[in-house]
């Protein structure tokens, strides 16, 4: 009886094809992942390996180091899980100094956080140094709250919008000011985007705007609130996959400012399935960017806490990123990918936060 084993020239022939993979056979996106660990002498030398090699260390050369994202659990613990969106590396932190508190806005490293036990204390906080840099007490319920610059700049200002029926109340302070100064300005509305800073100002987006007057900026040294007249390049003003349309649908949707060298970036979407849409401000019309060949190898990190553009690695251009959306707000990372078709990359449950922040300093050990 013939025996069912493979013939040794079968397995030679097997063994040869392992035998004479190389270096240069790794996947690009493993390449990509690995020259962005290496620091800038090491990149020089290991791109004279091959031609692949080359490649992968040449394009994240130029690359921005990408967001991650830190996870809140319940209110009062103390641990935090912090996620690396490329590699879904889950390390953990044990921050008790924010362990009653809750995030704000996150920017270059640092959370703005507000106390859950007095809601009027607010203080910067850096989860990697451990830094925290108390603000003046600020007694209003706001709606949108930012800061332009990381607290240890001296250029850093906070500003927080707090909403009546017919006016907004815009305030502001900086670190080791003793008081926040507040002004207010005539209003009918109260749906606006988050608060993106740009060349001095503050911009949000008016959601409920229906005739494109729907930007507006704070200016903090001069305290002034202008409105700025926009024009939008769709045609339907009822689709509700658009800016106009949202105030329908407000609890479905997330709209979001986001800035990328000098210039504003819009972004909606929702959980019920619609296409996310891009848009580009330019000369005051808000232009609709193809994901697929229009975001100039952009990659977008949108969240409830901030929004940013960076030149992320090569397997990450040309994409949106959002934290979370939708009124269960259980999608908690999700990526677009050609085609508009959003693919959930994380499942986090319903009641946790999840903040899109630079890593820096030194990252603690790996958990599994």
């Amino acid at each position: 009886m013939k025996s069912g084993s493979p013939s040794s020239t079968t397995v030679s022939g097997k063994r040869s094809k392992l035998v004479n993979l190389s270096i240069a056979d790794l996947p690009s996106s493993l390449l990509e992942v690995i020259m962005s660990l290496l620091v800038f002498k090491d990149n020089i030398r290991a791109s004279v390996a091959c031609k692949s090699w080359l490649e992968a260390a040449l394009s994240v050369r130029v690359v921005e180091k990408h967001p991650w994202l830190l996870c809140f659990q319940t209110y009062d613990s103390n641990l935090f899980e912090l996620r690396d969106p490329l590699q879904w590396k889950p390390y953990t932190l044990e921050l008790p100094e924010i362990a009653d508190s809750t995030v704000r806005y996150s920017r270059d490293g640092w959370l703005l956080m507000q106390r859950y036990s007095s809601e009027d204390e607010m203080f910067f906080f850096n989860p990697f140094t451990r830094e925290l840099i108390t603000l003046p007490k600020f007694e209003l319920a706001f709606r949108q709250i930012s800061f332009s610059f990381a607290p240890t700049s001296d250029s850093c200002v906070v500003v927080a919008l707090s909403f009546s029926n017919d006016h907004v109340t815009i305030s502001s302070c900086h670190p080791g000011a003793a008081e926040w100064i507040s002004n207010d300005f005539p209003t009918k509305d109260q749906m606006f985007t988050n608060l993106v800073y740009l060349n001095e100002r503050f911009y949000c987006i008016n959601c409920y705007n229906r005739t494109g007057d729907g930007l507006y900026s704070f200016h903090p040294s001069s305290r002034t609130w202008n409105c700025h007249a926009t024009q939008y390049s769709y045609l339907d003003p009822l689709d509700h996959r658009t800016l106009r349309g949202c105030e329908k649908f407000w609890y479905q949707s997330v709209v979001c400012l986001a800035e990328k060298e000098g210039e504003l970036f819009l972004m909606t979407t929702s959980h019920i399935g619609r296409k996310p849409l891009v848009y580009k401000l330019v000369s005051l019309r808000w232009e609709e960017m193809s994901t697929e060949t229009e975001l100039d190898g952009l990659t977008i990190f949108a969240s409830s806490y901030n929004s940013e553009g960076r030149k992320s690695p090569p397997s990450m251009r040309n994409n949106v990123y959002f934290s979370r959306f939708g009124y269960n707000r259980k999608h908690c990372l999700s990526r677009l990918v050609k085609g508009g078709t959003i693919i959930q990359l994380f499942k986090g449950e319903s009641g946790l936060n999840f903040v899109l922040m630079e890593a820096s300093g030194s990252i603690p050990r790996r958990t599994f």
